[in-house]
C-alpha cells in the first residue's frame, strides 16, 4: 500500500512532467485567452470569447471597422498559439510575441479591475498570467 506521502509526491511529478510540456502550456495560454471577462455600464456583460465571435462575424462584413490594435493584436497573438500548436517544435520567437501580444489586452483587463475595484475582471486575467509566466520561464530557462 502506498503512503499518503508518496502519492502526494508521485501526483505533484505528474503535475511538474505537464507543466514543462511546452505544447500543453501553449493550449492553456490559448484556452486561458478566451475567458477573460469584461463588465461595464449598467449590467453590460461579455466574456472575450463571445466577444471575440462578434469581432469575427464583422470581420467578415466590414473588415475596417474591426481595425484597432485591442483586436487585431490579441487575434494575431491567439493566431501565433495555434501555428506554435501545429508546429512539430514550437518557435520560442513566435511564443514570445504571441503572449506579448495578448499580454497588451491582459494587462489592461487586469489593471482595470484592480483599479475599478471588479474582482471578477481581474480574477479572469490571471490564468492567462500565470501560464503565460510559465511559458516565458519556459523558454528562457532554455
Amino acid at each position: 500500500m502506498l503512503k499518503p506521502s508518496s502519492t502526494k509526491n508521485n501526483v505533484l511529478k505528474e503535475v511538474g512532467l505537464v507543466l514543462k510540456n511546452s505544447k500543453i502550456v501553449t493550449l492553456l495560454i490559448l484556452f486561458s485567452s478566451l475567458i477573460g471577462y469584461l463588465e461595464w455600464g449598467d449590467g453590460n456583460t461579455l466574456f472575450l470569447f463571445e466577444a471575440e465571435a462578434q469581432v469575427l462575424a464583422k470581420l467578415v462584413r466590414s473588415p475596417l471597422e474591426t481595425l484597432h490594435p485591442l483586436t487585431i493584436l490579441p487575434l494575431m497573438g491567439q493566431l501565433g498559439l495555434l501555428i506554435n500548436l501545429i508546429q512539430k517544435r514550437p518557435n520560442k520567437v513566435l511564443s514570445i510575441s504571441s503572449i506579448l501580444c495578448l499580454s497588451l489586452l491582459f494587462g489592461l483587463l487586469f489593471s482595470i479591475g484592480i483599479i475599478a475595484l471588479k474582482p471578477k475582471i481581474w480574477a479572469s486575467s490571471l490564468p492567462f498570467i500565470l501560464f503565460s509566466s510559465l511559458r516565458m520561464w519556459q523558454i528562457f530557462r532554455m
